[in-house]
């Protein structure tokens, strides 16, 4: 038989050890703590001591305001805090913590020792710790310079069985330099030391302007992340963003570079993390993950940090707008990069010469850093746009009969409606609708030879200018085509290298993507197909709520999407080019989209995905030979195409060698 057992309060200590459970799981945990700690009052200077990864010996040491004497008894006490004193407080608060419970849950699973000093008397310092079950405080006085410093030893020494969990000494302070790391990006004006096992790791200077934070972040990340990346500061609707994204082409093979701050606070948000992969969805290379340091700023009140116990997630009161200003922020700035003259520094570009980490496997990396108002200037280069073409040979009117040109047309005729004045630069085969990108696969691979070609101006206009080769477009002038793969250009800094086939695809990609809808930019809709048998869908409550919401944005997606019931749902058209596929499927995940993140862009991507496999057999293939001209004017393209830097897979399109490089491998000048 059961026996019933009293209700009691529980002693301190207890009490403490499983709130620790939530905010204390290893060493890295009380680093970030502690150092929050530091960070809110004010300090200038932060010194980070470990030894054994921290599980022996944690050590934070500061010089800002400090705690009084009489308040360092409640210092170790659970829910006692100077952040906050009302709920006005808690919904604008602006420190990093506020809880009151970080000090309180590591001394009850270790040997705290807490000493501070509010005045620049060096001999006024006071120490606190707290003993026994009840966990006592108690202050007796010790010297100690203006500042606090926190020693925890022997972490879950009284709790073996979290003990156990701790992993190897070098995977645990592992974790606390990636904790370090975040907080030392985190603020600029701070400066931070790190050490283990009396071995400095780092020692960063306070950042007091733009190059000293380049510093900082090559310290701390690698000079190969600024050579790849973008800075932008953009502002809009009360929202400004700012920080680096890295080039597609500069890629990790796992998620280990990507920091994003929210008001200054390190979060790592499911929102933010979707808007995020969705801007480089187009051009990032399958399974590799995208680097950045991201800054958001905002209004303190319209955004909730208290939602977790170890304030990692945030919760936007407009998470749609905050999800829309990421995802079109990011989306344009990678789409602006073209090739460019000068590196973010001002120093010779080198793309494709980096690759991401020292071990790391990324691709090279094309293109080169700039701000959000640093972009080419297209116009000073323009030539006239290259054209897709039936013909062979590339004069438009020799050449061998190309007898699918003309079914080329007639399936493409249908989506020129957007755009009736678009050039038949654009004609590329669309397989037939049954199918969907499966078929569309099957259907170019046995038509591969019917494919338009590229054809372009004459070659008179695309000399490379003997007297002055600094005059040269950004990916100069073609010079001779290596094994029918690859084009060779000579620059006014040395060679490129390019995949005429990958440059091929993204250009005939994103013109197709303009010529079938005008989605991004919000103009137009997308040809419809009606059902001839509407798809009923069983619906929650929430899900109809949003269909009527939404009904707009579902109707320019080419979906009529109508409330049959209160929990059913008719699906009575999908767009035309996604006839054949699941609809049911596909409006689930839109509905699943729009209530998470007040956003879908499913119908996008699905055919995206068949305009991209549709580009990749449309484009110049391997052992095509091209004529001068024709390399020109593709080179002349990518310079005006937006994301040429990779292709529709993400794989880079062009590498340059700079003339030192060169050089270095002939030994010249040694």
């Amino acid at each position: 038989m059961t026996q019933t057992r009293r209700i009691h309060v529980l002693n301190p200590r207890l009490a403490n050890q499983i709130a620790a459970g939530e905010v204390v799981e290893r060493p890295s945990s009380v680093v970030k703590e502690l150092i929050e700690n530091a960070i809110d009052a004010g300090s200038r200077r932060i010194e980070v001591e470990l030894e054994a990864g921290g599980a022996r010996l944690i050590k934070i040491r500061d010089d800002g305001s400090g705690i009084a004497e009489e308040d360092l008894p409640l210092a170790l006490s659970r829910h006692a805090t100077s952040k906050i004193e009302s709920l006005e407080d808690l919904e604008g608060v602006a420190s990093l913590g506020f809880r009151g419970e970080a000090l309180a849950s590591i001394s009850s699973v270790s040997r705290l020792e807490l000493i501070s000093n509010i005045d620049d008397d060096p001999t006024a310092g006071w120490r606190v710790v707290a003993e026994g079950r009840q966990m006592e405080p108690r202050v007796t006085p010790a010297p100690h310079p203006r500042g606090t410093s926190v020693a925890v030893r022997d972490l879950f020494f009284n709790t073996p069985a979290r003990r156990k969990f701790l992993r190897t000494e070098k995977t645990e302070f592992g974790h606390v330099e990636e904790a370090f790391r975040r907080l030392a990006l985190s603020r600029y004006d701070i400066g931070w030391t790190l050490r283990h096992n009396q071995k400095t790791v780092h020692q960063l200077r306070p950042a007091m302007d733009a190059p000293a934070g380049e510093r900082r972040i090559s310290a701390l990340l690698g000079s190969k992340f600024l050579d790849n990346a973008l800075h932008l500061d953009i502002e809009a609707s009360g929202l400004r963003l700012w920080g680096w994204v890295g080039l597609p082409t500069h890629s990790r093979a796992q998620a280990d570079q990507q920091y994003f701050f929210v008001n200054g606070r390190v979060v790592r948000d499911r929102l933010v993390a979707h808007a995020i992969r969705q801007a480089y969805r187009d051009v990032l290379f399958h399974g590799r993950h995208p680097a950045f340091v991201l800054y958001l700023e905002l209004d303190p009140t319209v955004v909730d940090v208290n939602v977790h116990p170890t304030k990692h997630e945030v919760r936007f009161r407009d998470g749609r707008l905050v999800h829309d200003f990421l995802f079109s922020s990011l989306h344009r700035a990678l789409a602006e990069v073209r090739p460019n003259e000068t590196s973010r520094a001002g120093a010779e570009m080198q793309p494709g010469s980096e690759t991401s980490e020292p071990g790391d496997d990324g691709p090279a990396t094309p293109g080169a850093a700039v701000t959000e108002q640093q972009t080419s200037d297209p116009a000073r280069w323009q030539q006239q746009p290259m054209a897709l073409y039936p013909g062979r040979d590339g004069s438009g009117k020799g050449g061998e009969s190309r007898p699918g040109a003309d079914r080329i047309r007639e399936f493409m005729a249908g989506y020129r409606a957007l755009h009736p004045d678009h050039e038949e630069a654009l004609l590329t085969p669309q397989p037939p609708s049954p199918g969907g990108a499966e078929a569309a696969v099957a259907w170019q691979e046995r038509r591969v030879d019917e494919a338009p070609v590229a054809t372009l101006p004459p070659a008179s206009t695309q000399v490379m200018p003997e007297e002055d080769p600094t005059q040269a477009p950004p990916l100069g002038y073609a010079i001779a085509q290596l094994h029918g793969v690859y084009i060779l250009s000579q620059t006014a800094r040395g060679l490129v290298v390019v995949d005429m086939h990958a440059a091929h695809e993204r250009i005939v990609y994103e013109g197709m993507k303009q010529q079938v809808h005008g989605i991004a930019s919000g103009q137009g809709h997308l040809e419809a197909q009606p059902l001839l048998v509407p798809v009923s869908l069983a619906a929650s409550p929430g899900e109809v709520e949003t269909a009527e919401r939404c009904r707009d944005a579902f109707s320019r997606l080419g979906v009529e999407l109508d409330v049959a019931g209160p929990e059913t749902l008719l699906v009575r058209q999908v767009p035309l080019l996604l006839a054949q596929a699941d609809a049911e499927s596909l409006i689930r995940d839109m509905l699943a989209d729009l209530e998470c993140y007040g956003h879908s862009d499913r119908i996008e991507a699905h055919i995206n995905e068949l305009l991209a496999t549709m580009a990749c057999h449309g484009s110049v293939r391997a052992n095509r030979r091209l004529t001068l001209a024709e390399m020109n004017a593709l080179l002349r393209d990518m310079e005006r195409t937006e994301r040429s830097g990779q292709c529709n897979h993400g794989r880079p399109t062009w590498t340059e060698m700079s003339m030192q490089e060169l050089d270095k491998l002939f030994l010249r000048g040694q």
